[in-house]
């Protein structure tokens, strides 16, 4: 998922809590047959955090517009970009086909409550993974851990403030930290190590051009042992 998304209530990415009786596609099909074809752009935390790596294979979790998968696969990764709209994943394709990263780019439509890419990744991204529906995430990402190879990232970021341009202004509202994000994946840790778990702030764009600065929470998990 994207951070171009406007925030919902809590950090969730949708932005867009759902017309009566629509289900999780339907809501991201929706979302992705009126948004423009072609307006995502990479997600800095991931590029801060991938830019040092040697590329190898990379899953993209809710990959949505497709910024992050795009972008990896221009430097030099094998993306398996995942997403519960076929929409996304159909101008996924048709982008790194404009751009000639075809042959690096793989996309798979999963709803990650019920199913998961059956492979094994030197990187795994969480951007701003949340849905409006029913998802028991902290399993989802526990998966996702174990689907790293031995020395292996699993990189989650989550919002950490409420954005000027995000529809719910709730000021009660929780973010969950990195620890406790940490806490809730309860992964071993004679098999994986935090290597970050911080909140740093920067400037973001909203929808119409507005900047603010928000704050990100962020954790950086890896793989020591198989």
């Amino acid at each position: 998922m994207d951070s171009t998304r406007p925030q919902p209530p809590i950090a969730d990415a949708a932005g867009d809590q759902g017309a009566a009786g629509e289900d999780a596609e339907q809501l991201w099909e929706r979302h992705y047959r009126t948004r423009r074809p072609w307006d995502a752009r990479v997600n800095p935390l991931l590029a801060e955090t991938a830019a040092p790596l040697r590329p190898g294979t990379a899953l993209d979790l809710g990959c949505g517009a497709g910024g992050d998968a795009i972008w990896l696969a221009q430097q030099g990764w094998y993306v398996t970009a995942v997403d519960i709209s076929a929409t996304a994943l159909e101008r996924i394709r048709e982008r790194a086909h404009d751009l000639g990263v075809t042959d690096r780019v793989a996309t798979e439509q999963h709803d990650l409550a019920s199913s998961f890419p059956a492979d094994q990744f030197d990187l795994v991204s969480a951007q701003y993974f949340h849905t409006p529906f029913p998802l028991l995430r902290s399993r989802v990402l526990r998966t996702a851990a174990g689907a790293l190879r031995p020395g292996g990232l699993l990189l989650i970021v989550d919002h950490g403030s409420t954005a000027p341009w995000s529809w719910n202004q709730d000021p009660d509202i929780h973010y969950p930290t990195p620890t406790e994000i940490a806490t809730e994946l309860d992964l071993d840790p004679a098999h994986w190590s935090v290597l970050r778990a911080d909140m740093p702030r920067r400037r973001a764009t909203g929808p119409a051009g507005e900047s603010a600065t928000v704050v990100d929470n962020v954790l950086l998990v890896q793989r020591t042992a198989g």
